[in-house]
């Protein structure tokens, strides 16, 4: 009777052994909310596939850790990212975050992942709120923040010696935040101001004011299927010809470069990062991109990508572990891992601080476009709210 008890026990002392290294070995799950259909669902399709690549690289792990990538669309709607994070929050108990597009689905979303006690990791949208006063210590973004982007561009019309610019952008917090950044760094006058639909597919009325308004530059924000439909307009009315476009890295990536051709010729472009940049780590990236997807890379495929390599090094130091948030934050504002950009460390508000370019839209001797890299013209720059962040 004893030996049988005994191997009763035993038995069971197994079966709850097995269980536990089974549950250990459960991957982590992430949780990935981004814009994946509609106009615009390729940004959320690159963002996406860069953080995906990163982990197939890494046989499914990040930082040696095995992960589960949970993918939902939330097609460019705050209230369904706001329904999918909480889904996620409650009934799969997910407590790492990343993937959102457009900022006012994030501002709509992130603040109950924040009050979850859960880690939101930002490869793309950072609007200003969450950058000052809010600031938040489980929030990280990868990518930049909305103002410095463009405040990039304000610099760049500088440096080409443009004295008066019309400026334009949809009207939501990245928009505003478009514009806020432009105005706050160029020197010029602004001769114009518009916001448009976020929506909006036709831009008539709108050239109509820039052209007769007579600026030396054309700055605009029109993200995804919204600047193909801006630039290709732009280009028939004659535009192009008459007022240079200066823009920052979401108005023209690859996949608008291949959309609108030549229309696309003499744009100039300020950009974090770049296809042709020469340092190894995106030497890596671009050629795991290319054998993965055969499609050209764009800033936000580079920007998921990094997004995964910033988590896999915090992982990697943690364990796995993510229900400690201030171990995991130690780890993550290390940022030990090898941007495709180059440069790169998180400022005190948890946003990048690192270096801007410009790059131009010319024809290469192999007949087609490229955005080619011109000089640098920021180094190692933050934010403007970074100072109002008291972490």
């Amino acid at each position: 009777m004893k030996m049988k008890t005994l191997t009763m026990v035993s038995a069971l002392a197994f079966a709850l052994g097995s269980a536990s290294a089974a549950y250990a070995a459960d991957p982590l799950a992430i949780g990935f909310i981004t814009t994946l259909s509609g106009p615009a669902g390729y940004l959320g399709q690159d963002i996406r596939d860069g953080f995906n690549l990163a982990v197939q690289m890494e046989g499914g792990k990040l930082g040696g850790v095995p992960v589960k990538v949970v993918v939902e669309d939330d097609g460019l709607k705050p209230g369904k990212g706001r329904e999918i994070a909480d889904k996620m929050l409650k009934d799969q108990h997910i407590k790492l975050f990343t993937g959102i597009v457009f900022s006012n689905v994030l501002g709509a979303t992130v603040p109950d992942v924040l009050d979850a006690g859960a880690i939101y990791v930002s490869p793309n949208a950072a609007p200003s709120p969450f950058a000052g006063k809010s600031c938040n210590k489980n929030y990280y973004v990868v990518s930049w923040q909305n103002d410095s982007l463009h405040e990039s561009a304000g610099v760049n019309a500088n440096s080409l010696g443009y004295k008066s610019a019309f400026i334009m952008a949809p009207n939501y917090q990245a928009g505003k935040d478009a514009l806020a950044g432009f105005k706050r760094t160029f020197k010029g006058k602004i001769v114009g101001e518009i916001y448009t639909r976020l929506d909006q597919t036709d831009f008539s009325a709108e050239l109509a004011q820039v052209r007769a308004a007579k600026p030396d530059a054309f700055f605009q924000f029109e993200p995804g299927g919204l600047g193909i439909a801006l630039l290709r307009q732009y280009q028939q009315a004659g535009l192009g010809k008459e007022v240079p476009m200066v823009v920052a890295a979401p108005s023209l990536d690859a996949v608008t470069l291949k959309a609108v051709g030549e229309a696309a010729v003499g744009v100039n472009v300020s950009a974090h990062w770049n296809s042709d940049f020469d340092n190894p780590a995106n030497k890596a990236f671009m050629a795991a991109w290319t054998k993965a997807y055969n499609r050209p890379a764009t800033y936000y495929s580079s920007q998921g990508y990094d997004a995964a390599l910033a988590i896999a090094a915090a992982l990697k130091q943690t364990g796995g572990k993510v229900d400690d948030t201030a171990a995991f934050r130690t780890a993550m504002l290390k940022a030990d891992f090898h941007s495709v950009r180059g440069n790169f460390k998180f400022g005190n508000n948890q946003h990048p601080v690192q270096d801007w370019f410009a790059l131009k839209v010319e024809k290469g001797g192999d007949g087609q476009l490229h955005l080619v890299t011109q000089k640098k013209i920021l180094s190692n720059y933050g934010d403007s709210f970074a100072k109002d962040c008291k972490l």
